[in-house]
């Protein structure tokens, strides 16, 4: 482990000393991927680096410790044994970075929310997923932009696309996709009895133009006039937007912006996401891949949560996980089950890495 650390820090240190050289800072795709490389080192490096000095210091302190002045000795010993404290943490710790990543961990989102079963109250609960995914955006300080919207004609929406930006979005938000479902009694029940709806979520990384090259030779652009719900006109200018992406099919609209150009580009960035996604899933499949992370970035259609009402009660069934906590989770306080997902994710890695 500490000879890979120590490699790591090496490239680290390269990687700084390229970053200065002006054939470096003249190619900007050759910069931009050395400093997304080196702050990919940067937890792990930084860590090892305060490891390497806590070590150092503890040798310096063993010195001491047998210094003839008592009171030196008694000082080093009771900082010796404070600081020895720290070192097994540190080394836990260390394991954990080292474990395999996701190479998106760092982008922005591209969720789409689907209404599915149940109807008017299905696309009710879309909204309130949609609620709770903003205002989990707004507590970690990253912001959320629609990209489209069809909205249900009870509430709520059938289908709602939108983008989280922010600073390690998706190591956290990957573990949203899968079908939820809530169980409550829907405000048009006049019997007050309890239903079963469900919404689907996927979660996609935002691509990089470093990570797929669309060209605008193979997608197809049609515009037309946006519309609400029943068809009622939105504005009386054709600028919705319609891409389609010829070699695979794929068809993204957007009419969320008031100009052509503005859903264009919206449109765009969801259409990049699902082709990157079609084709990484397609390759994944041919391989035949074992996937490292046991927890989420499962398949769409597996029934990840359910959010009971009448108990308060949100349960996530990869980890038969429970908690009588609804009303914080759904005003925003996501980590509550996000957090134990990711634990019990890096534990299953942990093993699996020692096997």
């Amino acid at each position: 482990m500490f000879d890979r650390l120590q490699l790591m820090q090496d490239r680290y240190n390269e990687i700084t000393n390229l970053l200065t050289q002006q054939e470096i800072i003249s190619d900007i795709k050759e910069m931009t991927k050395l400093l997304k490389e080196q702050k990919g080192l940067e937890k792990p490096v930084l860590l090892y680096k305060k490891y390497k000095e806590t070590l150092e210091t503890l040798d310096e302190l063993e010195v001491l410790m047998d210094d003839k002045d008592k009171d030196i000795q008694a000082m080093a010993q009771a900082e010796y044994e404070d600081l020895k404290e720290t070192v097994e943490p540190m080394v836990e710790e260390l394991k954990i970075l080292l474990l395999p990543t996701d190479p998106h961990d760092d982008k922005n989102v591209i969720f789409e929310i689907k209404g599915a079963t149940g109807g008017d109250e299905a696309n009710i609960f879309a909204g309130d997923l949609f609620r709770m995914y903003t205002r989990y955006a707004e507590s970690n300080g990253w912001t959320v932009e629609l990209l489209n919207v069809q909205e249900g004609t009870m509430g709520g929406f059938t289908s709602v696309e939108f983008l989280v930006n922010g600073e390690g979005a998706y190591s956290k938000l990957k573990y949203e996709a899968g079908v939820h479902r809530v169980q409550r009694v829907p405000l048009t029940e006049s019997q007050g009895r309890i239903h079963t709806s469900t919404a689907t979520v996927i979660v996609m990384p935002e691509v990089e133009e470093l990570d797929i090259e669309l060209s605008w030779n193979d997608i197809k652009v049609d515009v037309f006039f946006s519309s609400g719900p029943g068809g009622q006109s939105v504005n009386t200018t054709a600028s919705a937007v319609r891409l389609t992406h010829l070699p695979t099919g794929i068809v993204v609209s957007c009419q969320e912006g008031k100009s052509q150009h503005g859903n264009k580009e919206k449109a765009y960035k969801i259409l990049a996401a699902r082709v990157y996604d079609k084709f990484q899933s397609e390759l994944d499949e041919k391989l035949g891949e074992e996937r490292l992370a046991m927890v989420g970035r499962g398949k769409r259609s597996e029934k990840i949560r359910t959010y009971n009402y009448p108990q308060n009660r949100v349960s996530d069934h990869r980890i038969n996980l429970t908690i009588q906590r609804l009303d914080a989770i759904m005003d925003g306080k996501l980590d509550l089950v996000i957090e134990p997902l990711i634990n019990e994710d890096q534990k299953r890695l942990l093993q699996k890495s020692g096997n």
